[in-house]
């Protein structure tokens, strides 16, 4: 039994069809990261720290990317919740696996590597 029916155009119902299989893929490759960052004010190595990543994140995954930067001072609680021992660290949470980076992030070339950015 055909449920074509005579007349019709049917070409949009395959290009919905065609979608669903491929929109997995587009959205791997527009794939979000989300970054905590935590410093402690307005230390050297923290200002550093805060300068790169912003810097390569608008490099490699402008609009894909939320950067929180969190100082210590103002959210003490974090540190155990989060096992931060040393600031700056940089905490990848998405996409996965987790990743963590400390000091001021200035060894572009190991940063980019641990984060998987390039």
């Amino acid at each position: 039994m055909s449920h074509a029916v005579e007349g019709k155009d049917n070409s949009n119902e395959s290009f919905k069809n065609s979608q669903e299989i491929f929109e997995p893929i587009v959205s791997l490759e527009l794939e979000k990261y989300v970054f905590r960052l935590y410093v402690a004010k307005n230390s050297p190595k923290s200002v550093r720290a805060v300068q790169k990543v912003k810097k390569l994140c608008e490099e490699y995954l402008k609009g894909r990317y939320e950067l929180e930067v969190i100082d210590i001072h103002q959210n003490p609680e974090l540190l155990e919740e989060e096992q931060i021992f040393a600031v700056p660290t940089l905490v990848k949470k998405l996409p996965p696996p987790l990743q963590r980076l400390i000091g001021d992030m200035t060894n572009t070339e190991k940063v980019i590597l641990s984060l998987d950015l390039g």
